[in-house]
C-alpha cells in the first residue's frame, strides 16, 4: 500500500464504531460466542430441565430400593457446551458409559464419577458401613459388570421418562475408563450436558447425561413446555393402577414378632 492509503485506512478506522481495538456498545446488541452456540431455545431447555427433575426423583427411589440405603439423586444443572469442553472437565480414569438411543443417530454418554461409583459397588459387595476409599485406577472386569446392571436401571427409567416425548431405547453398549478414548462426535460439535448429584450417606458424587446435539435436532421441536405440563399433571390410569398392583402382589415383606 501507498503511504496515503495507509493514512486512508488508520483515518476510517478511528472514525469507527470500533475503537482501541474494543467494540463501543450498540444499543441491542447481544454478544455470540461463535465457539459455543446455543443452538437449543430457551424453552427447550427449561422442558428438558423439567424432564430430568422428575427423572432424578425416581433414579432416587430405585436406586434406594436397590441399594437399601437412603440415595439422594438432585438435578445440577443443565447446559450447552462443545463434547471437548465436556471431556477435559471429567476425572481420569472414570466411568464412561456408552449408550445406545435407537431411533435417534449415534452414541450418548452416561458418566458417573469415582467418587460416587465406588462407595455404591462397596455397597453392593457388602461394604459401605463407612467412608469408602476411592481407588486411582480404572474400574476392573467385576466392577464393570455390577456398574452395568446400576446403568441398566438408571437407562430403563430414562427411557420411562422420555416416552413421553419419543419411544427410544437406550442400552448399554460399553463401559470405558478413560473418556479420550471414545470420542462420539467431533470435538467443536455441540452438546447438551445434563448434570446430576448423587448422594449416599457421606459419599457424593456427579453424574452427567451427555446428549450431542445431532442426535436429538429431529425431536426437538417436541420438547415444548406444555407436553412437559401436561405429562407431570397426567393421572395414573388403569393401566398404571394394574402394574403397582402386580408389583405390590409379588412384594416380599419381613415380618418380625417379639413376644414378651
Amino acid at each position: 500500500l501507498q503511504q496515503a492509503e495507509v493514512d486512508a485506512l488508520v483515518a476510517a478506522v478511528s472514525k469507527s464504531p470500533v475503537a482501541g481495538g474494543k467494540p463501543l456498545p450498540i444499543e441491542g446488541a447481544v454478544n455470540y460466542d461463535f465457539k459455543r452456540p446455543e443452538r437449543v431455545s430457551k424453552d427447550q431447555m427449561r422442558s428438558l430441565e423439567n424432564l430430568h427433575e422428575v427423572f432424578a426423583r425416581n433414579v432416587g427411589a430405585v436406586l434406594s430400593g436397590y441399594l437399601r440405603s437412603v440415595v439422594d439423586v438432585k438435578l445440577s444443572s443443565i447446559i450447552q457446551l462443545t463434547y471437548a469442553e465436556f471431556t477435559s472437565n471429567l476425572p481420569t480414569p472414570t466411568c464412561f458409559a456408552l449408550v445406545d438411543a435407537p431411533p435417534l443417530e449415534g452414541k450418548i454418554i452416561l458418566e458417573v464419577n469415582p467418587s460416587i461409583v465406588y462407595p455404591i459397588v462397596d455397597r453392593l459387595l457388602g461394604g459401605g458401613r463407612g467412608t469408602t476409599a476411592v481407588p486411582d485406577r480404572p474400574l476392573t472386569e467385576i466392577e464393570q459388570k455390577i456398574v452395568g446392571k446400576i446403568a441398566q436401571l438408571l437407562l430403563s427409567q430414562l427411557k420411562n421418562i422420555w416416552s413421553r416425548i419419543k419411544e427410544i431405547d437406550f442400552s448399554l453398549a460399553e463401559i470405558e475408563s478413560n473418556p479420550q478414548y471414545r470420542q462420539i462426535v467431533p470435538p467443536n460439535e455441540l452438546v447438551v450436558l445434563i448434570t446430576f448429584e448423587i448422594s449416599m450417606g457421606e459419599s457424593r458424587g456427579m453424574m452427567n447425561l451427555c446428549i450431542p446435539f445431532t442426535s436429538i435436532e429431529p425431536i426437538m421441536p417436541s420438547f415444548a413446555l406444555e407436553n412437559i405440563y401436561n405429562f407431570m399433571r397426567k393421572r395414573a390410569g388403569d393401566a398404571d393402577a394394574r402394574a403397582i398392583s402386580a408389583n405390590l402382589r409379588e412384594t416380599q415383606v419381613e415380618a418380625v414378632a417379639y413376644i414378651a
